[in-house]
């Protein structure tokens, strides 16, 4: 006869829950302990691990050059940040979004806003509406606006040699080499933000920004995870899947206590003949 794994009570094989502690008898099995014990939100119930799922860290590589690497982190249980890189027509688009850890289902509102945007930008539309159809899919993850998902979004539309960009919150865009910022935070000085993406964020009204490179450079955004290592040496030069991962080291040597996402993509003045 087998047992619950979690109270260890004898159970027959027909039964579908624990009639002792209720546990359903058909969870998955922890990659830790092995304990069939894992419930619905990801966490094994007779350890405490959170399972590792796809999201723990993800890699882009497009043919054209752009490369996207997302990641946990070493002190988050899970990552609540997102992204989208994808070419389409000769335009490159690009959106990160960093799910705000104090709102519920952070994860959620990341992959909403991230997932409108890109289908919208890769679509024609312009950054500003991309935005707003990204603020209705995150406002529409709740009907309570005092319990809303909510994230920051960040976007970027390369092409023609021109690039644009467009933010909400305090995700960031950089111009590299040199880490030159291009964007400026919707956050006060004590970092508490004025502008984020959700049911609870009122009218959003966000930033844009477009502007022609004179010389070739490469194009970062990113989320605070990255950005807040960025003092000291930190390397800008390379192609952007090898730079990409060293971003990414970089920030976990340096702590990793946030999650970690950016995106590279390469800009070429509009004429040049390597663009």
């Amino acid at each position: 006869m087998s047992r619950c794994p979690l109270c260890e009570t004898p159970v027959l094989p027909e039964d579908a829950f624990c009639e002792a502690c209720g546990h359903p008898l058909g969870s998955p099995a922890c990659t830790s302990c092995d304990a069939p014990a894992v419930d619905a939100e990801g966490y094994c119930e007779r350890c405490g691990l959170r399972q590792p799922t796809h999201r723990d860290h993800q890699e882009i590589h497009l043919d054209g050059g752009a490369a996207g690497v997302s990641d946990r982190g070493l002190r988050r249980a899970r990552n609540e940040d997102a992204m989208a890189l994808l070419e389409t027509g000769g335009t490159t688009v690009a959106v990160v979004c960093d799910g705000v850890a104090s709102s519920p289902r952070a994860d959620e509102a990341a992959e909403a806003a991230v997932r409108t945007a890109a289908a919208a930008l890769a679509g024609g539309r312009s950054s500003q509406e991309a935005v707003k159809l990204a603020q209705a899919a995150v406002a529409g993850l709740t009907a309570d606006p005092s319990d809303a998902p909510a994230c920051t979004y960040v976007s970027a539309v390369v092409g023609g040699g021109r690039v644009t960009l467009a933010w909400a919150g305090d995700s960031r865009a950089y111009w590299l080499p040199g880490w030159v910022r291009l964007t400026e935070d919707d956050a006060v000085p004590t970092g508490q933000l004025t502008a984020w993406l959700g049911a609870d964020a009122g009218t959003v009204e966000p930033h844009v920004r477009s502007f022609a490179p004179s010389a070739p450079g490469l194009l970062c955004v990113c989320t605070d995870g990255l950005y807040r290592y960025l003092a000291g040496h930190v390397p800008d030069g390379g192609q952007p899947r090898e730079l990409a991962r060293d971003l990414l080291r970089h920030a976990l040597d340096a702590g990793g206590r946030d999650n970690v996402t950016l995106v590279l993509i390469p800009v070429s003045p509009q004429g040049d003949p390597h663009g």
